[in-house]
């Protein structure tokens, strides 16, 4: 049994298939904060725990041999927009989680980190950096992944082998699709608007790496041989790309699809930037990278150009404005009680 904790997000809706494909068996836990549509059509094929990953019964690891550690809050807006419950959903539930493993003799434990670590901002030295490079996290989200890796790394032994990704930006569709990522951004403003706008010149670099891609490396190292993958960080992406250069990909892939412009605007300097090598992880476990952004974001225009996932003003595909949504709408109930 193959356990995998927010498996009704963006990336976990598309872990989930992909390991039902290969014949796993799979347990989901997931609070479905968006909701448990993205799993709709396989909940047949899986064991949904629906709970809170903050609130861990053990139970849930009975029966399981691997842990894919995907839930807690994903980006920087949602960090900023509660720090605290960053740290406890991103940092104190992994240790938690993992303690709970490593009591229950579930050995391999696979952590989806973040290569957003390396941002050292736009105006720090510009070099490739790879997992050896010291880091020293600035923002609250690329902080609280930090800590959890090194909380998994303190409790790793013969006994406990995490293995720790640090993912580029990732893009492409999925069941959970979200619209706040930046590729997946651009193809919906060029359906919006016909314009994909570049701040700051365009000019910071960024890792990317498809969704399914990531998926299919959960399970090259859930398969790979332990003493390869344990105690071991590697970075996931499938290139460093900047900006403006990520612009013209996307209206190339959608030619024919929609008419696109590009709008470059300068000024802000706050932007992220930072570049990674992954060398690591090809040179280890032999894995490679399929999908450019080229191709992933062609096929994320044939769904929408399908109607699915395209009613863009849906808040459930903004990771901050769903989040602010529920957080007024649980303030308004508590004042008013209940609604009937």
């Amino acid at each position: 049994m193959i356990l995998v904790t927010g498996g009704a997000g963006y990336i976990g809706a598309v872990a989930v298939r992909e390991l039902l494909d290969k014949g796993f068996a799979v347990r989901v836990l997931d609070k479905f904060l968006y909701g448990d549509g993205p799993l709709e059509e396989v909940k047949s094929r899986i064991d949904c725990v629906e709970a809170d990953i903050c609130q861990l019964n053990e139970a849930v690891l009975d029966g399981v041999e691997v842990v894919i550690h995907l839930a807690g809050l994903s980006n920087d807006p949602t960090a900023e927009f509660n720090p605290e419950a960053n740290r406890r959903m991103n940092t104190v539930a992994t240790r938690t989680l993992a303690e709970g493993c490593k009591r229950k003799g579930i050995k391999r434990f696979i952590f989806a980190s973040s290569c957003s670590v390396y941002d050292r901002g736009m105006m720090a030295e510009d070099f490739i950096q790879n997992e050896d490079t010291a880091v020293v996290p600035r923002a609250a989200y690329a902080t609280s992944k930090y800590q959890a890796e090194r909380a998994l790394l303190e409790l790793a032994d013969d006994n406990f082998q995490p293995v720790i990704l640090r993912q580029g930006t990732v893009y492409g569709w999925s069941p959970r699709m979200r619209y706040d990522l930046v590729v997946n951004t651009f193809v919906r403003s060029a359906f919006e608007s016909g314009k994909l706008t570049v701040h700051c010149g365009g000019e910071m670099w960024r890792p990317l790496v498809d969704v399914t891609d990531v998926a299919r490396c959960y399970l090259a190292c859930m398969q790979a041989d332990p003493q390869l993958v344990a105690g071991q960080i590697f970075n996931l992406s499938h290139k460093n790309y900047r900006i403006l250069e990520l612009a013209h990909w996307v209206k190339k892939a959608l030619a024919g699809i929609v008419d696109v412009e590009i709008e470059v605007e300068y000024g802000s300097q706050t932007a992220r930037d930072y570049r990674v090598e992954t060398k690591k992880i090809e040179r280890m476990l032999g894995f490679r990278t399929r999908v450019p952004v080229e191709e992933s974001a062609h096929h994320m225009a044939q769904k929408i150009q399908a109607g699915i996932n395209a009613d863009f003003h849906n808040p459930r595909y903004y990771n901050i404005k769903w989040l602010e949504l529920l957080v007024d709408i649980d303030a308004h109930l508590k004042r008013i009680g209940s609604i009937f």
